[in-house]
């Protein structure tokens, strides 16, 4: 007996916006990931820390790192301690509180940064923004902001 698969009018809603949420992060950020490490030996974790380096005007303490990306405290640590190995990134002390330490891109991190960023988006491009219309990205933007609102309650 020929098995078939279940269409998508076949499927609730909410199941299907779920396999959606799951096939599309795990297409994409493999997509990424694969891009990043051929033209940058920089893989997707890496780059994640990275952003939110970049996207910071003062250094970033750790926790707050921990607490921003997709990656456990223990993965970020592993990753600081890389990116730093490569003189991508430089701890120092927290001005605040000698306990903690701040992390901030190097110069040559934050130039390999912009160069990892365009592979990123040229690698997307065919297959996200270039889809994808304001509208659709901004309905995107709105659903993973209410539902990160809640992450702190799973």
């Amino acid at each position: 007996m020929a098995q078939r698969k279940l269409t998508q009018a076949e499927m609730p809603v909410a199941d299907h916006a779920f396999y959606g949420l799951v096939w599309a992060g795990t297409v994409l950020t493999d997509r990424v990931d694969r891009a990043l490490i051929k033209a940058h030996d920089l893989p997707v974790s890496w780059f994640e820390v990275m952003l939110w380096l970049a996207s910071s005007p003062d250094p970033v303490p750790a926790s707050v790192l921990g607490n921003s990306t997709m990656l456990s405290r223990s993965q970020v640590s592993r990753v600081i301690d890389a990116l730093r190995s490569r003189g991508l990134v430089t701890r120092t002390p927290a001005a605040h509180d000698a306990r903690s330490v701040e992390i901030s891109l190097t110069p040559e991190g934050r130039t390999l940064f912009e160069e990892a960023d365009a592979t990123r988006r040229a690698c997307l491009a065919p297959v996200f923004t270039d889809l994808l219309d304001e509208d659709d990205l901004t309905a995107l933007s709105r659903v993973w902001r209410k539902l990160k609102e809640k992450k702190g309650e799973v």
